[in-house]
């Protein structure tokens, strides 16, 4: 329709194609000019830390840097032994120093780290890609401390997190453990490689050689025991092989070598085992002094499910637990007191260095990497996580797909569309926010039914539905009840 008092606007001309085989006309050119902004300065960074210092730290030596207007010689070179880390400490107040940065590797930092902190300096553990994505430089030992301590100065630099001095020493306990437990594994390893190189079929009989029936058997072996049939009388009666069956598999060739390699290994396994017995009794008396966080709550034993297994902590924690954390983590499906006490031991009771959960998920690595550019999603890797709590967290995920709860019915639906590995971080990624909310507000686990749980998902389903059916216009009805 034509507007009154307006004459209609003519119809564009249609533009022709460009072709690109035909050259140009002389003095025109076919890229679209643009007008080019007109450059300016930069804005100067302000300085946040004006009492900033950077140390880059090595296994032998520490290099120093404090800002010029402190000394006329800003960077030095200081030993890495205890005597050369109190001068770090002394020069530091000369220059009046109020916090540092740290970069470093491996555990060269620790020692430095705990002194400054005793002395009253604010210490900033830095990741070194921080100062690699901060621009690219030239890279000697005096730069890479100047580099620290500008960065430092602009407030550039995250801290990683460290938690606080009260969970050190049940981290370093637990930790300890854990590495024993490993070592306790490469020597069950090697008590299995001995008993096949002598023929000995245990192993086939025997679901867990370290369990009850298969440590009477070795031990009677390594005694001087060699009748198949009075060793096959030593196993329990739980056992699912018969004595026959095991009879059958104990006859053995019996070489010295391999009898010799079998002890050893059996000797090394039972130090490993006395050795995490002690481990459990300094866990047990660090966990007494954590101060109570639980206030009037009343806790409930959860019963358990299985048996008691020969990693497990060889005292009663769900209680000590409960008093330091203010929670019980592990009424959670797939959380055990293994798990709760990694928690404990790596992060603390504490979580208020997170802002929310997405931030206390992202730093457990998660979230699923965001890499996009002009709207478009670039591909990406999955990255890994390897600390201590993500890992105890994915392995919960896998323990809780194979149960029938609401935890276990989501990894098995995320399964079935992205596949195992997708739906271990997916379910890993949902019991850090429980953990979260739990630590953070002091909320109570509530276990969800299966039926509220399906009914929920049904109620996704055809929510998405609808939408769906509205879009293409369609409208979803009911079929009537026969």
């Amino acid at each position: 329709m034509v507007v009154p008092n307006q004459e209609p606007k003519k119809p564009a001309k249609p533009r022709k194609p460009t072709n690109p085989k035909k050259p140009a006309r002389p003095g025109k050119s076919r890229e679209r000019s643009f007008p080019v902004p007109v450059p300016t300065s930069p804005a100067a960074l302000q300085i946040i830390n004006p009492d900033a210092a950077g140390i880059d730290v090595h296994s032998d030596m520490h290099m120093v840097c404090v800002p010029a207007d402190r000394d006329a010689n800003p960077v030095r070179r200081f030993g890495a032994n205890t005597v050369d880390l109190h001068e770090i400490v002394a020069w530091l107040k000369k220059c009046r120093i109020k916090t540092v940065a740290l970069e470093s590797t491996g555990v060269y930092w620790i020692p430095l780290f705990e002194l400054l902190e005793s002395e009253g300096f604010g210490v900033n553990l830095v990741e070194p890609g921080q100062l690699s994505r901060c621009g690219a430089r030239p890279k000697t030992d005096v730069l890479d401390a100047q580099w620290i301590q500008r960065l430092h100065s602009y407030g550039l630099l995250r801290a990683s997190f460290r938690p606080p001095d009260s969970v050190l020493a049940l981290r370093a306990y637990w930790r300890q453990r854990q590495m024993l437990v490993r070592y306790a594994a490469s020597d069950v390893q090697h008590m299995q490689k001995a008993l096949e190189q002598m023929n000995v079929k245990l192993t086939e009989v025997v679901s867990n050689i370290t369990g009850v029936t298969g440590m009477l058997i070795i031990a009677a072996i390594l005694q001087g025991e060699r009748d198949a049939i009075k060793l096959a009388r030593l196993r329990d009666p739980r056992c699912g092989h018969g004595q026959d069956e095991i009879a059958l598999a104990l006859q053995g060739t019996w070489r010295h070598e391999h009898l010799f390699a079998l002890r050893q290994a059996y000797d090394l396994y039972q130090f490993r085992h006395a050795q995490i017995a002690a481990c459990d009794e300094k866990v047990k008396a660090e966990l007494a002094n954590f101060p109570s966080r639980a206030g009037e709550k009343t806790h409930k034993v959860k019963p358990r499910k299985r048996g008691r297994k020969s990693n497990d902590v060889r005292f009663e924690a769900t209680g000590p637990l409960f008093k330091a954390l203010g929670v019980d983590l592990t009424l959670i499906e797939g959380i055990d007191v293994g798990t709760a006490l990694v928690i404990l031991a790596e992060i603390g009771a504490d979580v208020s260095r997170f802002p929310t959960e997405k931030h206390f998920a992202s730093w457990l690595r998660l979230c699923p990497p965001q890499n996009e550019s002009n709207n478009t999603n670039r591909r990406h890797r999955n990255r890994k996580g390897t600390n201590r709590v993500t890992i105890a967290l994915r392995m919960a995920a896998q323990s809780v797909g194979r149960t029938m709860t609401p935890l276990g019915l989501f990894y098995r639906r995320i399964r079935s569309r992205i596949g195992g590995l997708g739906a271990v971080k997916a379910t890993a990624h949902k019991l850090a926010c429980l953990v979260y909310r739990m630590l953070k507000y002091g909320q109570e686990y509530v276990t969800q039914s299966m039926e509220e749980y399906e009914a929920k998902v049904k109620a996704n389903m055809l929510k998405a539905l609808t939408r769906k059916a509205a879009a293409m216009g369609f409208q979803l009805s009911p079929l009537p009840t026969p």
